[in-house]
């Protein structure tokens, strides 16, 4: 299997998905990383004197071949899984952990690594070979290298454990998703629900060969449902089906993968010398430790709380009005707040959806980061890809050059796990004078084109797209020299800066009448909507502020200090209780789901969506007070934040653009809490 032992021969050397077959794939990384392997021993021995070329730069330029392998098959185990695929991913993981633990553990290779760091301040290096530097060597030791030989041994082992649990936690959390469905037969069980959501549901029913619609707990499929059907049992039963996902004592609870997870990360932490895992994440974060990530938790619960109640005992009351309901329970939450912003706004999804065919909010994407950045999207129909719906572009600068190749993927189905994410196949560095341009690909669970209609987006969705498009225009402007502080490898809580700022534009009618058009009628989006969507922007923020903050405290909760945890629903309960506004529902608990923690990297990182939105309001402030399209701020922004990755620590970058530190004034102001 000699394909990933050299670069591809296809068109700007893209991932040739139809050449490669799932059973090439273990000897493939058994190939690759061999050949990462020659790499290191040619650095380590080296006979010449360390520097910070022939072994700095030689070790993030190393490896090359696995890092693209690693790509392409993780994320194709997230966006086009299978069995066979998921039963590889359990057996390459343990090998490129141990590879990884290698690197990080090799003496040899440490005290070159020292010895070029030990003489940091007499090198003439640029900022971005300062922090390279720096992130090597931490690389290092906050991997070990400084452990005695039988921690070391114990690192190793907690690691392995670790890769595999993670991994088990998902696949757990996918199979419960994929189990379950709703099979309706009766047509007036589904009142209430939006014409196009019903089709959907009757083509899946037709698919399956079965009379009726079937609901899933997909997220076009189950947010519909939640949010319109008058059926308030059914509601019920969806909602806990899917609050219930891996806490069923079944073969995929994920109960005890929770708990072995806490207390291998808390271990692994307290082996290298930190209080606990949060001490250990936080140190390469904006936030630099828990106490400042409580305390910012604890001021925004205070400032949102008083909000977040009064909205509630509005909602109950509305509840109560409409249909004589005395407790309002999780599942009566998004069917209210509808009808709620119905009522104040006259404003509902169906009502917005004919504006936002797919195709138009995608173009209005490209249209708009063309006026800000200067980048064009073209689609290609020559580039290999691993799904027939995906679709793929050259995006290419106002001369005509590459910047880079961009691949969009918008449809659930089954092997694609639920959620929406940016990622990519291929990184941008500047390496023997050739800037290589990166492959950033946008996934995401779009209710889909039925028979009768094109895809239109919920406002929801138009948001996610927008926010994924900032990841990926992070990604995609990436002018930096080093792989590894390439694009979007930046701090955790500065990630979804790019992100979260680009969703402003949803709101402006300047940028919405770029792309918001009737699919039937080409009329652009009534004034009176705009207006609409804007002061329905902050309509219960104050209970999404609570909801947001509750997972961030959760997340706090299990990583910040070494436990023992008996009961993983008792846990979850006592660390939410501060921001529960809803009754308990005895059958569920979030943490056996929560993927975003147990199994991709936000642990101890979920603060930094609130983190990044007091970045992004007052970023977006700075637009609005210049003019939402303004060249000037922004290329500074492309400039001193989308281009730059982790070049630079991310304050001074944000510093640059803006001019000062980030107000979180701006976030409560464009949420409505002052």
């Amino acid at each position: 299997m000699t394909l990933f032992l050299k670069k591809f021969t296809t068109k700007y050397n893209t991932a040739p998905f139809s050449k490669i077959n799932l059973s090439d794939y273990k000897e493939a990384f058994g190939k690759t990383i061999e050949l990462a392997r020659t790499e290191i021993d040619s650095i380590v021995n080296n006979s010449e004197t360390p520097t910070f070329s022939n072994t700095i730069e030689a070790l993030d330029y190393s490896g090359e071949q696995l890092d693209r392998l690693s790509n392409i098959f993780f994320n194709l185990n997230s966006a086009e899984t299978s069995d066979e695929m998921q039963k590889i991913a359990q057996e390459v993981s343990p090998l490129i952990t141990a590879f990884s633990n290698d690197i990080a553990m090799n003496e040899e290779l440490f005290k070159r690594v020292k010895a070029v760091y030990d003489q940091k301040d007499t090198l003439t290096l640029t900022t971005e070979q300062v922090t390279l530097l720096d992130k090597k060597f931490k690389g290092f030791s906050r991997n070990g290298a400084l452990l005695n030989e039988d921690d070391k041994l114990k690192l190793r082992e907690i690691d392995t454990e670790l890769a595999k649990i993670k991994l088990t936690f998902g696949e757990n959390v996918l199979a419960e998703t994929n189990n379950y469905q709703l099979h309706i037969t009766n047509e007036a069980d589904l009142k209430g629900l939006p014409d196009g959501t019903k089709e959907m549901a009757a083509s899946l029913a037709k698919s399956k060969n079965l009379e009726g619609w079937i609901f899933t707990l997909d997220f076009p499929s189950y947010l519909p449902f939640v949010t319109y059907v008058e059926n308030r049992e059914l509601r019920k039963e969806i909602a806990i089906a899917a609050g219930k996902k891996s806490f069923q004592d079944n073969e995929f609870d994920n109960k005890e993968n929770v708990k072995r997870i806490v207390e291998l990360r808390h271990k692994r932490a307290n082996l290298l010398g930190y209080q606990s895992h949060s001490h250990f994440v936080l140190e390469e974060r904006m936030a630099q430790n828990p106490e400042k990530v409580q305390s910012f938790l604890n001021d925004l619960l205070e400032k949102a709380k008083p909000a977040a109640q009064k909205e509630f005992a509005e909602l109950t009351d509305f509840a109560k009005e409409l249909d004589g309901i005395d407790q309002l329970e999780k599942w009566d939450g998004a069917y209210y707040s509808e009808k709620l912003k119905q009522k104040l706004f006259s404003l509902d999804d169906e009502l917005l959806k004919p504006y936002f065919k797919l195709e138009n909010v995608l173009n209005g994407a490209f249209t708009i980061a063309k006026k800000l950045f200067g980048i064009t999207f073209k689609e290609v129909f020559d580039i290999d890809k691993y799904h027939e719906e995906v679709q793929t572009f050259e995006v290419l600068d106002f001369e005509g050059k590459l910047v880079a190749v961009f691949y969009s993927d918008f449809f659930p189905r089954k092997g694609k796990r639920n959620g929406a994410w940016m990622t990519s196949f291929k990184p941008q560095y500047i390496k023997d004078g050739i800037n290589e341009r990166p492959h950033v690909s946008i996934v995401c669970n779009f209710t889909p084109p039925t028979e009768t209609k094109p895809s239109l987006l919920t406002f929801n969705e138009v948001t996610t797209l927008f926010h994924e498009f900032g990841h990926a225009l992070h990604g995609m402007l990436a002018n930096t020299t080093y792989p590894s502080l390439s694009g979007t490898s930046v701090y955790w809580d500065f990630v979804e800066l790019p992100s979260q700022v680009m969703e402003n534009w949803c709101y402006e009618p300047e940028a919405l009448a770029l792309f918001a058009k009737h699919y039937e009628t080409d009329e652009i989006i009534p004034q009176q909507y705009v207006e609409k969507i804007k002061e329905s922007a902050s309509f219960l923020e104050g209970m999404a502020t609570l909801r947001q903050l509750s997972f961030g405290i959760l997340d706090m909760t299990y990583h910040g200090k070494s436990q023992t945890i008996d009961d993983v629903k008792a846990f979850e309960k006592q660390a939410m209780e501060g921001t529960s506004l809803y009754p308990d529902v005895a059958e569920n608990c979030m943490s056996t789901s929560f993927s975003h923690i147990f199994q991709g990297g936000y642990s101890s990182g979920y603060y930094s969506y609130k983190w990044a939105e007091v970045l992004d309001a007052d970023a977006f402030a700075y637009f609005q007070e210049k003019g939402i399209f303004n060249k000037e701020v922004a290329t500074k922004f492309k400039d001193n934040v989308l281009s730059k990755g982790g070049t630079e620590l991310p304050m001074e970058l944000y510093k640059k653009f803006r001019g000062q530190e980030p107000k979180v004034e701006a976030l409560l102001k464009r949420a409505g809490l002052i």
